[in-house]
């Protein structure tokens, strides 16, 4: 494999700070790849995957702009898990093939495969040398996203109880970046692990 197809998966739960870390390796010069960015793309007007969507779900969950209505869909696969699925059987090989197609475009020492259910979905674990899961205490993601996106609590339990436990993702690290702190704490540890993946990448 080849120095800029050197892939560190990055991974966290909601209000955990990928965004805060991935942008920092983005800094350091890594190539980032979102995943999250790519499938916002893939359903914003005009997106590749709308017509599919509205083929599955109807009007009802595409917007007056063309857009998939992230709030509607939200509540749907929340009530219906099954619509979920549905859902994911649409997006998730769109987005796999565009991640892929970043990757191997990339330009840089080595990429960053930013995946919120990075350890959940298997076959990602596969494409990366490492996993680095950046980490908070639970009650510190409930109160960012809360910050953030102004859903009740209730709601961001929720949504944390869909994803895999804490523990688990702590487990199936290589890396872990602790963002119990400050920003510049935040970024010491992506500094440090830049170095270390540098290293790596060119090894």
């Amino acid at each position: 494999m080849s120095a800029t197809r050197w892939i560190v998966g990055l991974t966290g739960g909601i209000g955990s700070g990928k965004s805060a870390a991935s942008d920092r390796f983005g800094e350091c010069g890594a190539a980032i790849v979102d995943t999250d960015l790519i499938a916002r793309q893939l359903t914003a007007p005009g997106g590749a995957a709308v017509p599919a969507i509205r083929d599955a779900f109807g009007d009802a969950l595409i917007s007056a702009d063309g857009a998939l209505d992230r709030d509607a869909m939200r509540a749907r696969v929340f009530a219906h898990p099954a619509e979920r699925q549905r859902l994911e059987a649409i997006l998730h090989p769109m987005i796999r093939a565009e991640s892929d197609r970043q990757c191997a475009e990339a330009d840089a020492p080595y990429v960053v495969l930013v995946v919120p259910l990075l350890i959940e979905s298997g076959t990602y674990r596969q494409r990366c040398q490492r996993i680095a899961v950046v980490d908070c205490e639970e009650a510190v993601q409930v109160a960012r996203v809360m910050r953030r996106s102004g859903l009740p609590p209730a709601q961001v339990e929720a949504i944390m109880a869909a994803q895999l436990p804490r523990a688990d993702r702590l487990a199936a690290a290589d890396d872990v970046i602790d963002n119990s702190g400050d920003l510049d704490h935040l970024h010491r540890q992506v500094d440090a692990l830049h170095q270390r993946y540098l290293a790596l990448a060119s090894a």
